[in-house]
């Protein structure tokens, strides 16, 4: 169990097991020490394990490239709308990562657990993971080499459904200044700073259920045309998304919350939700999205813990027609949420697959044939598709903007305001 000690302006005291009650306190100035002690055979290393995709650039992460720390709240067991900003770090070439709960000055054995499950589920800290990186290490010698392997995560499932789709269809830019609109919101909501047209108008989710039947009536040929929109490699924008100055949109100065839940987000209606956080079309999937988990309709904690099986692969095609079946997630976005579930055998098709297999393989590829050319390129590499794809992405990004993890937030845009199709050989 982890090791844990207030600590305070003046002094530090370990929490006797009388102090750990079912009740926290909090306090500006307060914060606990937590210890999550690492296996010696994992080679684990914070900064490799944050810093390898752009879930981590999303808010509220902030990873802090001076002390290299990792920063961003996480919510409470005992209390599940309470959120307390917590810190992740590393010694170098220790065994311990040293977590700080900053804002109480006490937490119960059930919060305590809570906040370590959710840093072990974003850094995929488990014996499943250590199997697996030793597994794809096995087949992929350069990786092995630079240590890459754990791909960044959020602390929950749902929380990662929700990016998923601020991820698709829009630029890098959207998305982070999407995100860090949707923590603005949930500091609001948590404060109780409701507009008048916060709350539903009328019942979305009877208004998602009638257009989704009345989609099914559909011709084969009209719903021919929507696969092809939903396979489409362009990355259109849409009105209510265009950023007019991405400069203030990231301002830092800004005051944000923690990512939210789906019970603060499935009480919002959804076109004050696609105003206020600028997300177009997306803020009614997201609205039905966190009523169907709120209902048990979208059951994620059960879809977390089938993947925790030994057999987890005889679960996927039931995962995948269970993701697939809520309204706006299409190939991509399932491909992006069964990898954040661990499944890494299948790559999600997007425009800049496309670029990376032009400008790598030389491969002329489109969106019918590229399933072929990702086999032949990374068919050996089974069933660890997706690592080996994504650490010559990764690496190509370093490349060409410098090592992610030593830029600071503010140098996201760069890479976001890029147009990367431009760059192929």
């Amino acid at each position: 169990m982890a090791t844990t000690e207030t600590e305070t302006s003046t002094t530090q005291t370990p929490i006797s097991p009388t102090k750990q009650t079912h009740h926290h306190s909090l306090s500006p100035s307060h914060s606990i020490s937590l210890r999550l002690p690492l296996s010696e055979a994992s080679a684990f290393n914070l900064e490799k394990a944050v810093c390898s995709h752009g879930l981590f650039m999303l808010a509220p992460n902030r990873w802090d490239p001076v002390s290299r720390t990792f920063h961003r709240p996480l919510r409470l067991s005992s209390s599940p709308s309470t959120s307390l900003p917590v810190s992740i770090s590393q010694s170098s070439n220790s065994d311990v990562l040293e977590i700080c709960v900053s804002g109480t000055d006490c937490l119960c054995t059930q919060d305590q657990e809570a906040i370590l499950g959710q840093v072990r589920r974003m850094l995929r800290i488990s014996e499943g993971h250590d199997r697996v990186l030793w597994e794809f290490h096995k087949l992929h010698d350069m990786a092995k080499k630079k240590g890459f392997g754990r791909i960044f995560r959020s602390p929950s499932l749902f929380e990662d459904m929700v990016k998923c789709i601020l991820l698709c269809k829009c630029t890098f830019s959207k998305s982070l200044a999407m995100a860090k609109a949707l923590c603005a919101l949930q500091l609001e909501i948590k404060a109780g700073n409701f507009s008048e047209d916060f709350t539903p108008k009328a019942p979305h989710t009877k208004e998602l259920k009638r257009k989704r039947a009345k989609q099914t009536r559909k011709s084969k040929a009209a719903t021919k045309l929507e696969t092809k929109f939903e396979n489409c490699i362009e990355e259109p924008t849409d009105d209510l998304t265009e950023m007019t100055n991405d400069s203030n949109d990231h301002d830092d100065e800004v005051e944000i919350g923690d990512f939210p839940t789906a019970d603060e987000l499935a009480a919002l209606d959804a076109e004050y939700l696609g105003r206020r956080c600028m997300l177009g079309y997306r803020a009614e999937i997201i609205v039905y999205l966190a009523q169907s988990v709120v209902r048990g309709d979208v059951q994620v904690r059960k879809m977390e813990e089938s993947c925790n099986d030994n057999n987890m692969f005889s679960f996927y095609d039931t995962l995948y027609a269970q993701i697939f079946s809520i309204p706006g997630f299409g190939p991509f976005t399932c491909a992006n949420v069964l990898m954040c579930l661990g499944y890494f055998h299948k790559i999600p098709v997007d425009s800049e697959a496309i670029r990376h297999l032009k400008s790598v393989y030389k491969v002329n590829c489109a969106i019918a044939t590229i399933e072929k050319e990702i086999e032949a390129i990374y068919g050996k590499y089974a069933p660890f598709q997706f690592l080996a794809y994504w650490f010559e992405l990764w690496e190509y990004y370093e490349e060409t903007f410098g090592k992610m993890s030593d830029m600071a937030p503010s140098d996201y845009l760069r890479i976001a305001s890029t147009d990367m199709r431009k760059k192929i050989i």
